[in-house]
């Protein structure tokens, strides 16, 4: 079982910044991939960002050039920055780790882009 824990998360007007930052257990970005999903009400869960094994990153479309995800391997964090934010940036976020059809979740932190 692994274990991820997330922080960060807010209420943020429009075109204001958040970061969001998730712990992982140490020494598993090598073997799986570790990243930012979100889920909005009434949609399904999405990915934003995520690192893969070989540590490329695959971002969304939606979000290139607001949203920037990093890792700290000594501290085995991975972080979201969120920029430029917009209402439809709306939603709960998660920390997400797989490898194969094994799939972990972080709790989920709410992200509200409101004025």
């Amino acid at each position: 079982q692994i274990q991820l824990v997330e922080s960060g998360g807010g209420l943020v007007q429009p075109g204001g910044s958040l970061r969001l930052s998730c712990t992982v257990p140490p020494n598993i970005f090598s073997i799986y991939t570790v990243g930012w999903y979100r889920q909005a009400p009434g949609k399904q869960r999405e990915l934003v960002a995520v690192f893969n094994s070989a540590g490329d990153t695959i971002t969304d479309d939606s979000v290139k050039g607001r949203f920037t995800i990093s890792r700290d391997l000594a501290k085995s964090t991975v972080d979201l920055q969120m920029n430029s934010l917009k209402p439809e940036d709306t939603a709960v976020y998660y920390c997400h780790a797989s490898l194969v059809q094994h799939a972990y979740w972080g709790q989920g932190t709410q992200v509200t882009v409101s004025s």
